[in-house]
Protein backbone atom coordinates (compact mmCIF):
# COMPACT_ATOMS: atom_id res chain seq x y z
CA UNK A 1 0.00 0.00 0.00
CA UNK A 2 1.26 3.60 -1.04
CA UNK A 3 1.27 6.38 1.66
CA UNK A 4 0.36 9.87 0.10
CA UNK A 5 3.71 11.03 -0.58
CA UNK A 6 5.17 7.48 -2.23
CA UNK A 7 4.74 6.94 -6.30
CA UNK A 8 4.93 3.50 -7.86
CA UNK A 9 7.24 3.24 -10.88
CA UNK A 10 8.26 0.18 -13.19
CA UNK A 11 12.36 0.35 -14.04
CA UNK A 12 14.16 -1.43 -16.55
CA UNK A 13 14.02 -5.44 -16.29
CA UNK A 14 10.20 -5.56 -15.32
CA UNK A 15 11.37 -4.45 -11.36
CA UNK A 16 8.56 -2.32 -9.79
CA UNK A 17 9.77 0.91 -7.53
CA UNK A 18 7.76 2.51 -4.81
CA UNK A 19 9.90 5.65 -4.31
CA UNK A 20 8.62 9.01 -2.26
CA UNK A 21 7.94 12.11 -4.23
CA UNK A 22 10.02 14.73 -2.54
CA UNK A 23 13.21 12.31 -2.23
CA UNK A 24 15.69 11.41 -4.76
CA UNK A 25 14.48 9.25 -7.77
CA UNK A 26 15.49 6.57 -9.86
CA UNK A 27 18.06 7.85 -12.40
CA UNK A 28 20.48 7.26 -14.53
CA UNK A 29 23.30 7.04 -12.08
CA UNK A 30 21.61 4.27 -10.51
CA UNK A 31 21.23 2.54 -13.98
CA UNK A 32 24.77 2.93 -15.12
CA UNK A 33 26.30 2.04 -11.20
CA UNK A 34 24.31 -1.38 -11.79
CA UNK A 35 25.45 -2.25 -15.21
CA UNK A 36 29.08 -1.22 -14.62
CA UNK A 37 29.26 -3.76 -11.61
CA UNK A 38 29.03 -6.91 -13.87
CA UNK A 39 28.49 -10.20 -13.15
CA UNK A 40 29.91 -11.90 -10.61
CA UNK A 41 30.38 -16.00 -9.11
CA UNK A 42 27.01 -17.81 -8.28
CA UNK A 43 27.61 -17.21 -4.75
CA UNK A 44 29.22 -13.68 -4.33
CA UNK A 45 28.04 -11.27 -1.79
CA UNK A 46 27.69 -7.36 -2.33
CA UNK A 47 27.37 -5.14 -0.04
CA UNK A 48 25.79 -1.48 -0.73
CA UNK A 49 26.79 1.73 1.39
CA UNK A 50 23.70 3.99 0.95
CA UNK A 51 20.52 2.10 -0.46
CA UNK A 52 17.91 4.86 -0.83
CA UNK A 53 14.91 2.87 -2.41
CA UNK A 54 16.99 -0.32 -3.16
CA UNK A 55 17.00 0.36 -7.06
CA UNK A 56 20.59 -0.56 -7.68
CA UNK A 57 20.81 -3.80 -5.49
CA UNK A 58 17.14 -4.98 -6.90
CA UNK A 59 18.74 -4.73 -10.71
CA UNK A 60 22.11 -6.66 -9.43
CA UNK A 61 19.94 -9.03 -7.94
CA UNK A 62 16.99 -9.46 -11.08
CA UNK A 63 20.05 -10.15 -13.27
CA UNK A 64 21.59 -12.48 -10.75
CA UNK A 65 25.33 -10.27 -10.95
CA UNK A 66 25.22 -11.35 -7.78
CA UNK A 67 23.54 -13.99 -5.51
CA UNK A 68 23.08 -12.09 -2.30
CA UNK A 69 22.87 -8.40 -1.02
CA UNK A 70 23.27 -6.50 2.15
CA UNK A 71 21.87 -2.97 1.70
CA UNK A 72 22.93 -0.33 4.43
CA UNK A 73 21.04 2.75 4.57
CA UNK A 74 21.25 5.38 7.60
CA UNK A 75 17.83 6.66 7.19
CA UNK A 76 14.94 4.79 8.44
CA UNK A 77 12.50 5.74 6.02
CA UNK A 78 14.41 4.69 2.79
CA UNK A 79 15.94 1.20 4.82
CA UNK A 80 11.96 0.07 5.41
CA UNK A 81 11.76 1.42 1.60
CA UNK A 82 14.30 -0.97 0.31
CA UNK A 83 12.53 -3.92 2.67
CA UNK A 84 9.38 -3.28 0.70
CA UNK A 85 10.92 -2.75 -2.91
CA UNK A 86 12.57 -6.19 -2.16
CA UNK A 87 9.43 -7.90 -1.04
CA UNK A 88 7.51 -6.05 -4.01
CA UNK A 89 9.86 -7.70 -6.36
CA UNK A 90 10.19 -11.10 -4.64
CA UNK A 91 13.55 -10.40 -3.64
CA UNK A 92 13.52 -10.33 0.14
CA UNK A 93 15.41 -14.09 0.40
CA UNK A 94 18.13 -12.31 -1.27
CA UNK A 95 18.31 -8.67 -0.30
CA UNK A 96 18.56 -7.57 4.02
CA UNK A 97 18.30 -4.04 4.59
CA UNK A 98 20.33 -3.00 7.51
CA UNK A 99 18.90 0.34 9.07
CA UNK A 100 22.26 1.82 10.14
CA UNK A 101 25.45 4.45 9.63
CA UNK A 102 27.75 2.24 7.67
CA UNK A 103 30.26 3.87 10.12
CA UNK A 104 28.75 1.97 12.90
CA UNK A 105 28.10 -1.86 10.87
CA UNK A 106 30.10 -4.53 11.97
CA UNK A 107 30.37 -6.26 9.30
CA UNK A 108 30.17 -9.90 10.48
CA UNK A 109 31.26 -11.71 6.75
CA UNK A 110 33.53 -10.02 4.27
CA UNK A 111 31.53 -9.18 0.91
CA UNK A 112 33.05 -10.13 -2.23
CA UNK A 113 31.67 -6.57 -3.87
CA UNK A 114 31.31 -3.41 -2.15
CA UNK A 115 29.14 -0.57 -4.01
CA UNK A 116 27.88 2.85 -3.61
CA UNK A 117 26.00 5.77 -5.14
CA UNK A 118 27.49 8.19 -2.32
CA UNK A 119 26.66 11.98 -1.58
CA UNK A 120 28.21 14.22 -4.16
CA UNK A 121 28.55 17.57 -2.14
CA UNK A 122 30.53 18.33 1.01
CA UNK A 123 28.46 18.96 4.34
CA UNK A 124 28.59 22.57 3.91
CA UNK A 125 28.85 23.12 -0.14
CA UNK A 126 25.24 23.93 -2.67
CA UNK A 127 22.37 25.42 -1.57
CA UNK A 128 20.32 23.41 1.38
CA UNK A 129 17.61 20.82 -0.17
CA UNK A 130 14.04 21.69 0.59
CA UNK A 131 13.52 18.43 2.13
CA UNK A 132 16.12 16.49 4.50
CA UNK A 133 15.51 13.39 3.19
CA UNK A 134 16.88 14.95 -0.02
CA UNK A 135 19.82 16.76 1.82
CA UNK A 136 20.81 13.90 3.16
CA UNK A 137 20.71 11.75 0.05
CA UNK A 138 23.15 14.53 -1.58
CA UNK A 139 25.27 15.51 1.10
CA UNK A 140 28.21 14.56 3.23
CA UNK A 141 26.06 14.74 6.54
CA UNK A 142 26.18 11.43 7.58
CA UNK A 143 29.73 10.07 6.14
CA UNK A 144 32.41 11.45 3.55
CA UNK A 145 33.42 10.05 0.88
CA UNK A 146 36.88 8.94 3.16
CA UNK A 147 34.18 7.24 5.64
CA UNK A 148 32.63 5.35 2.35
CA UNK A 149 35.92 4.08 1.14
CA UNK A 150 37.52 3.50 4.37
CA UNK A 151 34.30 1.14 5.56
CA UNK A 152 33.93 -0.35 2.26
CA UNK A 153 37.76 -1.50 2.25
CA UNK A 154 36.49 -3.33 5.88
CA UNK A 155 33.63 -4.95 4.58
CA UNK A 156 35.40 -6.46 1.39
CA UNK A 157 37.62 -9.02 1.37
CA UNK A 158 41.34 -9.04 0.46
CA UNK A 159 40.68 -8.87 -4.08
CA UNK A 160 37.20 -7.58 -3.67
CA UNK A 161 35.97 -5.02 -5.60
CA UNK A 162 34.66 -1.49 -5.15
CA UNK A 163 32.29 0.42 -7.38
CA UNK A 164 31.24 3.88 -7.27
CA UNK A 165 29.72 6.54 -8.83
CA UNK A 166 30.84 9.78 -8.45
CA UNK A 167 31.28 13.31 -10.04
CA UNK A 168 34.11 14.61 -11.88
CA UNK A 169 34.55 17.96 -10.08
CA UNK A 170 35.33 15.28 -7.02
CA UNK A 171 37.34 12.83 -8.80
CA UNK A 172 40.31 13.70 -7.44
CA UNK A 173 38.82 13.18 -3.64
CA UNK A 174 37.81 9.90 -4.78
CA UNK A 175 40.92 8.81 -6.07
CA UNK A 176 42.99 10.16 -2.85
CA UNK A 177 40.15 8.42 -0.90
CA UNK A 178 40.04 4.72 -3.10
CA UNK A 179 44.52 4.77 -2.14
CA UNK A 180 44.02 6.07 1.05
CA UNK A 181 41.83 2.89 2.00
CA UNK A 182 44.14 0.63 0.05
CA UNK A 183 41.28 0.46 -2.72
CA UNK A 184 43.35 0.67 -5.96
CA UNK A 185 41.34 1.87 -9.21
CA UNK A 186 41.39 -0.40 -11.83
CA UNK A 187 39.06 0.83 -14.21
CA UNK A 188 37.63 4.12 -14.82
CA UNK A 189 34.63 4.90 -17.63
CA UNK A 190 33.37 8.83 -18.03
CA UNK A 191 29.69 9.18 -18.87
CA UNK A 192 28.72 12.14 -21.03
CA UNK A 193 25.39 13.31 -22.62
CA UNK A 194 26.55 13.61 -26.00
CA UNK A 195 29.76 12.82 -27.75
CA UNK A 196 30.88 16.75 -27.62
CA UNK A 197 29.61 17.27 -24.00
CA UNK A 198 32.03 17.24 -20.67
CA UNK A 199 31.78 14.04 -18.80
CA UNK A 200 28.58 14.08 -15.98
CA UNK A 201 29.75 10.89 -14.22
CA UNK A 202 32.14 9.01 -13.42
CA UNK A 203 32.48 5.30 -12.40
CA UNK A 204 34.82 3.45 -10.83
CA UNK A 205 36.12 0.10 -9.69
CA UNK A 206 38.85 -0.78 -7.35
CA UNK A 207 40.43 -3.38 -5.88
CA UNK A 208 41.43 -4.12 -2.04
CA UNK A 209 45.03 -4.54 -2.10
CA UNK A 210 45.98 -4.65 -6.26
CA UNK A 211 48.79 -2.97 -8.04
CA UNK A 212 48.19 0.02 -9.65
CA UNK A 213 47.36 0.15 -13.09
CA UNK A 214 44.33 1.99 -14.46
CA UNK A 215 42.40 1.16 -17.45
CA UNK A 216 39.98 3.98 -18.90
CA UNK A 217 37.88 2.70 -21.62
CA UNK A 218 36.33 4.50 -24.48
CA UNK A 219 33.95 7.24 -23.23
CA UNK A 220 30.17 5.91 -22.84
CA UNK A 221 27.78 8.28 -24.09
CA UNK A 222 23.70 8.35 -23.68
CA UNK A 223 22.61 9.80 -26.39
CA UNK A 224 23.80 10.87 -30.25
CA UNK A 225 24.33 14.63 -31.59
CA UNK A 226 21.17 14.02 -32.75
CA UNK A 227 19.58 13.42 -29.27
CA UNK A 228 18.68 9.94 -30.44
CA UNK A 229 19.69 7.29 -27.59
CA UNK A 230 22.62 5.87 -27.91
CA UNK A 231 23.83 2.24 -29.56
CA UNK A 232 25.70 1.63 -25.87
CA UNK A 233 22.66 2.95 -24.23
CA UNK A 234 20.40 0.94 -26.29
CA UNK A 235 22.37 -2.25 -25.47
CA UNK A 236 22.97 -1.21 -21.89
CA UNK A 237 19.24 -1.27 -21.69
CA UNK A 238 18.47 -4.39 -23.62
CA UNK A 239 20.95 -6.48 -21.31
CA UNK A 240 22.00 -4.50 -18.68
CA UNK A 241 25.69 -4.72 -18.60
CA UNK A 242 28.41 -2.17 -20.13
CA UNK A 243 30.20 -4.23 -22.59
CA UNK A 244 33.74 -2.96 -23.96
CA UNK A 245 35.21 -1.43 -20.35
Amino acid sequence: MLHQDEERISINHGLDLIQRKNGLKFGTDALLLSAFIGKHRKDALGIELGSGTGAISLLCLKRNQLQRIIALEVQPLYAALTARNAALNGLSDRLEAVCTDLRDYPAAEQADVVFTNPPYMTADSGAEAEYEEKHLARHEVRGTIDDFCRCGARMLRYGGSFFAVYRPDRLADLMAAMREARLEPKRMLFVAATPCRAPSMVLVEGKKGANCGLVIPPLFVLQNEDGETSDMMERLTQEGLIHGS
